[in-house]
């Protein structure tokens, strides 16, 4: 049997058929997008209107925020301390429910706000992260996001350079702190 042409979804181009691909705002990839094209603008408010309330945005060793409250206080703080923000998604892969988005986000340390307890230092930043989202209802109902924070905190000057003599230095006191717990531990035995 020959499908009848045209079509909904079905267009014929330069003598080629082709899906053209639907903009349907239940769609997981297009709600994904929507999302971090807000975080993109720095736009809070759009950010918000792309989840449902009440929902969980968790910033792996980071934060867990409740939607909206939690994320509009948290990205307006960021956006604040970071007034050069700027987020670039790398990848986009989704099936059913889940998105998975491969991200990269810069800033200069330099605004009005504090992050993460830290005053603002000058200090430019560059990383990278994947999130995770649920979608249902076309609405955003979790987030897992993971980053690389300890290198994050080092950009910040949280901590030391990776293999600097500070970095040995605070590696050795640690182990030295183990090492006289697990003594005293086994004098108490």
């Amino acid at each position: 049997m020959v499908p009848e042409f045209p079509r909904p979804g079905v267009k014929w181009t330069l003598g080629f058929l082709y899906m053209q691909e639907s903009a349907d705002p239940n769609n997981t990839e297009v709600v994904a997008r929507a999302y971090f094209d807000a975080v993109a603008r720095r736009d809070v408010p759009a950010m918000a209107a792309c989840w449902e309330p009440g929902s969980k945005d968790v910033l792996h060793g980071v934060a867990e925020l409740s939607v909206p409250a939690g994320l509009e206080s948290w990205f307006g703080a960021l956006f604040a301390a970071f007034p050069d923000f700027s987020f670039e998604v790398l990848d986009v892969l989704a099936s059913g429910e889940k998105a998975a988005v491969r991200w990269r986000a810069t800033g200069t340390f330099n605004g009005n706000a504090k992050f993460e307890g830290l005053s603002p230092n000058g200090k430019s930043v560059a990383v990278e992260g994947t999130d995770v989202l649920t979608v249902r209802g076309g609405k955003v109902v979790h987030n897992d996001a993971y980053t690389n924070s300890v290198e994050l905190l080092r950009q910040l000057g949280a901590l030391p350079p990776e293999g600097s003599g500070q970095e040995k230095a605070m590696t050795a006191l640690l182990n030295a702190k183990t090492k006289a717990s697990a003594w005293l531990a086994s004098r108490r035995g």
